[in-house]
């Protein structure tokens, strides 16, 4: 099992990865594309996840489940950009800043890849917003950046992926939200 486990994983990452890569070079984010997720190639990340990897969602909520938390989300969020946990520093003044453009955007082809990978074939382009209405009331952001995402995936319910995910277009989302 944890053989088979090693090989499902690898290409799960690496799918999920590839599809991020695309979206990224859709908005010209070449090189966030390229670096995306690498962490999970690491021993604290890729170990972990094959333990509690089940191949329909994510291996962090399994071993949350079985341990009350993962060493791999914390090993991940302090070295992803990406990810909105990376930036919460609540002794700070802004405890919550607005991402800079390259990781909001790599944060958006993440959030799309992820569901992507995850539904697979029962994939709608409605279901990104669908999860993100249910999630966003729990994650520590700061409000311009939920509009922001908000938006973008509104878009993309809408009109579908390939009229959303521009480089002008979700430019122009951040701009208008998040500056």
């Amino acid at each position: 099992m944890v053989v088979k486990n090693i090989f499902k994983h690898l290409a799960l990452i690496t799918h999920h990865k590839w599809i991020v890569f695309k979206l990224c070079c859709r908005l010209g984010k070449y090189w966030r594309g390229i670096t995306h997720d690498l962490s999970k190639y690491s021993p604290t990340e890729f170990f972990e996840s094959i333990k509690y990897y089940t191949g329909t969602h994510s291996p962090i909520n399994e071993a949350r489940k079985y341990k009350g938390y993962s060493d791999a989300w914390l090993h991940h969020k302090g070295r992803n950009k990406h990810h909105a946990e990376y930036w919460v520093d609540e002794a700070s003044p802004n405890s919550t800043p607005v991402l800079p453009y390259k990781y909001a955007a790599e944060m958006i082809c993440d959030k799309l890849a992820a569901g992507i990978i995850y539904e697979g074939k029962n994939w709608t382009k409605e279901y990104e917003l669908e999860y993100w209405n249910n999630e966003k009331d729990q994650i520590i952001l700061n409000d311009k950046m939920k509009e922001f995402i908000t938006a973008v995936l509104e878009d993309v319910a809408e009109k579908g992926i390939e009229k959303s995910i521009t480089k002008q277009n979700v430019y122009e989302k951040y701009k208008k939200y998040c500056c």
